[in-house]
């Protein structure tokens, strides 16, 4: 007989059963809660950018990171490397070109990135789809010196004044170091032999380049690598106007034959005859010579002779040029002087020369010329 103060145990078995149910109800209840709360499946949104780290010079590597992104996980990335231009391309990036190999989340600059700028498009991938995100370009990417204005000799072109060597415009890895070796050209600027012992940022005109222009080879280097360019050539190098030089109304320079440097010569710049052509053989022949040097420089004071070969005419000679270079003879013929017909002419020598100087040696300048006979 049970004690008055215990339950049956039939009805404890249904307290038990009964509790047993309360909990599986209580379980389900609350995994239907937890289905009702969980995040709906979402494909991925880009709410960073990716950002490149990284020096952009040639040789250097580069490192886009994956940004910041919402979306049903896991999250998978993959990256394509872009080419753009110096300004950094179009915001979509439709301008840049897809640099070949580049897949990965980091890119190793090359030789043919030199003077762009370079961009990322990363993508991000979950079961629900995709979307892509892109970083913003990377400084213009420097590599070896590269030249973009050429460089020039500046300074005055005249014998025993200092040029300089102006490097013109660069870009690059910075330091850029510069090396030079002067050259000197012919009057166009081009058959240019290496000047020996010229090799810094400065050049003293000599002697020997009067007449011909300079240039220079200038070599760049930096720690990726080194470029050489020719300069642009310089005006002709002249010698100094002398101290007695004058300004004549045309605008030419006056000096006198005895400034002309032994380097100079003179030249027998024109000679006209006057008539042209001579159909007299007993009238005065007039000529006129005009004397220049080799610099261009008008002469005065130089001696002129002139005579008929064979000698047919008398007169021409000891008169000196004028300011303007000129000076006149009255050429008279004698009996010897050939009957006047067409297709004839008579011939002359021409010697320009500096009072002084030997007979054959010295700045003297010498032609041949002739004038014409007719009936």
């Amino acid at each position: 007989m049970d004690s008055p103060n215990r339950l049956p145990r039939a009805y404890l078995a249904i307290l038990a059963v009964a509790g047993t149910v309360a909990l599986v109800g209580a379980a389900f209840a609350a995994a239907l809660a937890g289905t009702s709360a969980a995040a709906p499946s979402q494909a991925p949104v880009n709410t960073a950018e990716p950002a490149i780290t990284g020096v952009a010079e040639e040789g250097r590597t580069l490192t886009v990171s994956d940004g910041t992104w919402t979306g049903t996980t896991p999250l998978t990335f993959t990256y394509r490397w872009l080419r753009c231009p110096a300004d950094g391309g179009l915001p979509d990036a439709s301008n840049c070109e897809a640099i070949a190999g580049a897949a990965s989340s980091t890119y190793v600059l090359a030789r043919a990135d030199v003077g762009f700028r370079i961009r990322a498009r990363v993508t991000a991938s979950n079961s629900d789809g995709s979307a892509t995100a892109l970083a913003n370009g990377t400084a213009v990417v420097v590599g070896p010196p590269v030249n973009t204005e050429a460089p020039v000799p500046t300074g005055t072109m005249v014998v025993g004044q200092t040029v300089t060597a102006s490097p013109g415009t660069w870009v690059g890895r910075q330091p850029i170091a510069f090396a030079h070796s002067w050259l000197r050209c012919n009057s166009a600027g081009s058959n240019c032999t290496v000047i020996a012992g010229a090799t810094n940022a400065t050049y003293q005109l000599a002697q020997s380049d009067a007449g011909s222009t300079v240039r220079f080879d200038l070599t760049a280097s930096n720690a990726v690598g080194s470029t050489t360019v020719r300069s642009t050539p310089s005006t002709v190098v002249l010698l100094p106007t002398p101290s007695d030089a004058i300004r004549l109304p045309n605008g030419e320079t006056s000096i006198t034959a005895r400034s002309v440097p032994t380097n100079a010569r003179l030249v027998v710049a024109e000679v006209r005859f006057s008539p042209n052509p001579v159909r007299s053989r007993v009238a005065p022949i007039s000529v006129r010579i005009r004397v220049k040097d080799t610099r261009g420089f008008v002469i005065r004071d130089a001696f002129v002779f002139v005579r008929s070969t064979p000698r047919v005419t008398s007169g021409g000679d000891r008169q000196r040029t004028a300011q303007d270079g000129w000076v006149t003879y009255q050429l008279v013929p004698n009996a010897r002087f050939p009957q006047p017909r067409r297709g004839f002419n008579v011939q002359f020598f021409v010697k320009a020369y500096r009072d002084g100087d030997p007979p054959l040696a010295g700045v003297a300048a010498y032609r041949l010329v002739q004038v014409r006979l007719a009936r």
